[in-house]
């Protein structure tokens, strides 16, 4: 065990922890030349066309330290977006340091100072890299002066290192075995090991990853799931190179994976304790805290018959994504389908685009909303996952909704775009700090609501890319929300029904009516856009008819003649506008929610 180092890489967005892995894997020779890519550990399409890391990768590599030894190191790749923060805490959770990567061209970002928190709460070793310092931007002797301000190390124990040249790479390998401690754990324990990812595989089943915390764990043994309870045989178990390495045995210390032909993808749990049945451990470990979703949206099937095939590829896209969370719900419009909870809109996006890559499943996506809290005339609180579960306004007492404190760190020249940007999302300033010259710190208070659609993009457009963003969720607080239907023709168009803040309603009544109306393709008949809130219309628009022009074959004569033919046209699309339904297309859902393009 005392050869064993597992640490993990963690960094904000696109300050080149994927490139930084490749390197490492070179290094040790983990990856033949010729299988060598870039951004080897992404395995995923849409990590590679977007150029961000969705899922952790686990991969182990042998060093050779100048004293001699052999090392093992079990390596964990993170992503940086805060949508999928929890990937990091999980991985956190299975390791003992933390490479902590500084973009020198960049300086310390939102997300970092986000990870870093999580790491050394988790008591981890902490290893500061300045990446990116062969770069004509790089801002060496600023950025180094902000890591010791940040964690308190000496000048001389940040390494400079590149990514993309390899330069420094040695010197991370030597500080990785001097400063990681070796795991602790008693191979003669009961054996527990924490399970901190799972993935589904058509032919075998559920292969679940987990690191060994106390205990031996052998091919063939009888094995127990702690939280489920569920017993199975180790079919097969080993180590995560590019490849599943199969092994006899692992012990404390190691990181490795398991197959037990598990085929139900709810028997395993993600933050699970495996055991051995016959010798079992007195208590599972406590790693992780249970997700919270902050972004609410019904998912549901075209047509209603793939309701179970969509059922199942959710429960396959949990097994390699915990943070997703769901249950079935039903519409009026749109038949059944599932209410899913996701970290933000970055998650939803790539949910619903891995539903459609991965399982073939083409879904229509409700208006995506948090969730709130209504407080009945008896004081009976009542959850809000969606506006059509607010009660009648006279029985309601209130509605609470959900505020989180915002951490944004950008260039005082973008200080005045942003605070605008956030008092028109009813923020409130809590601080502002200059962490140098050129940086400074603002801490908002703001409603989760008003962050979910486009807040993030609109952030980055008014700082010119160099604002960066974190939050935590604080508290409930009461607010003045009203239920906005949208109606087409007079009918509610369940999908687009969203609970807003009374000030606002008018304007966003205006911008969806405005988008809907840009967006539906014309039909034979006139279409009304409307925006309701109750009874009462606060918006509308028309689309008007596709016309053929009837009186074309009329030349000369009396105009009667034409009237007539205008009068039959007239009465055939008022009896076609009654009985015909508009199909608002899959496209239109998510293009109606960005309102300020």
């Amino acid at each position: 065990m005392k050869n064993i180092r597992n640490f993990c890489v963690i960094a904000h967005i696109d300050h080149g922890k994927s490139t930084l892995s490749d390197r490492l894997l070179e290094f040790t020779q983990a990856v033949s030349e010729r299988n060598m890519k870039s951004q080897t550990l992404d395995d995923m399409d849409i990590e590679r066309e977007r150029g961000i890391t969705i899922k952790s990768h686990a991969i182990q590599m042998y060093y050779k330290h100048s004293d001699g030894e052999e090392y093992t190191f079990n390596m964990i790749d993170t992503p940086g977006h805060v949508d999928f923060s929890y990937e990091v805490s999980r991985s956190i959770a299975a390791c003992e340091g933390a490479l902590l990567l500084v973009d020198a061209s960049q300086g310390i970002q939102a997300q970092t100072i986000s990870n870093l928190y999580l790491a050394i709460e988790h008591d981890l070793e902490i290893i500061p890299v300045l990446n990116k310092v062969d770069m004509e931007s790089a801002m060496i002797d600023e950025v180094s002066d902000q890591i010791i301000d940040l964690i308190g190390c000496k000048l001389e124990d940040i390494i400079h290192a590149s990514g993309k040249t390899g330069f420094g790479i040695e010197n991370v390998m030597k500080s990785i075995v001097d400063n990681v401690p070796s795991p602790e754990g008693d191979r003669d324990a009961p054996l527990q090991a924490l399970i901190f990812d799972s993935v589904f595989n058509s032919f075998r089943g559920v292969i679940a990853y987990f690191r060994i915390m106390n205990g031996v764990l052998r091919k063939g043994d009888k094995v127990r799931f702690v939280n489920t309870g569920a017993e199975y045989h180790a079919d097969e178990i080993g180590v995560l190179q590019m490849d599943q390495i199969p092994k006899n045995k692992l012990e404390a210390g190691n990181v490795g994976y398991i197959i037990t032909g598990i085929k139900d993808s709810k028997e395993i749990k993600v933050g699970d304790t495996i055991t051995n049945a016959e010798s079992p451990c007195e208590e599972g470990i406590h790693g992780f805290e249970d997700v919270k979703p902050m972004v609410f949206a019904g998912i549901y099937p075209i047509e209603n018959e793939d309701f179970e095939d969509l059922r199942d590829s959710l429960e396959k896209l949990q097994l390699n994504d915990a943070s997703l969370v769901f249950e079935p719900e039903s519409s009026i419009a749109l038949g059944f389908g599932f209410r899913c909870g996701f970290l933000g809109m970055l998650h939803l996006e790539i949910i619903q685009e891995r539903l459609s890559r991965e399982y073939d499943q083409e879904v229509i996506t409700t208006v995506p909303n948090v969730s709130y809290v209504a407080y009945t005339k008896k004081n009976v609180r009542l959850p809000i996952r969606t506006p059509n579960d607010l009660p009648d306004p006279t029985l309601i007492d209130r509605v609470e909704e959900p505020y989180i404190k915002a951490q944004m760190i950008t260039k005082p020249e973008f200080i005045g775009a942003i605070m605008s940007l956030c008092m028109d999302k009813r923020g409130n300033l809590l601080k502002q700090t200059y962490l140098t010259t050129e940086r400074v710190e603002l801490t908002f208070e703001l409603p989760l609501a008003e962050i979910v659609f486009d807040f993030y993009d609109r952030l980055k457009s008014v700082s010119r890319g160099y604002a960066s963003f974190d939050y935590v969720m604080i508290d409930y607080r009461a607010s003045d929300l009203i239920k906005l239907d949208i109606k087409l023709n007079g009918e509610n168009v369940d999908a687009l029904t969203s609970l807003v803040h009374r000030t606002k309603a008018e304007y966003i009544g205006r911008k969806m009516c405005k988008r809907l109306k840009e967006l539906l393709p014309k039909q034979q008949f006139v279409i009304a856009i409307q925006a309701a809130i109750g009874m009462k219309i606060i918006a509308r628009e028309t689309i008007s008819a596709l016309r053929k022009d009837v009186t074309a074959k009329c030349y000369g004569g009396d105009i009667t003649r034409k009237r007539k033919l205008l009068e039959k046209q007239k009465k055939g699309k008022k009896k076609m506008r009654s009985i015909g339904s508009v199909q608002v297309p899959q496209k239109a859902f998510l293009q109606v929610l960005k309102l300020d393009e």
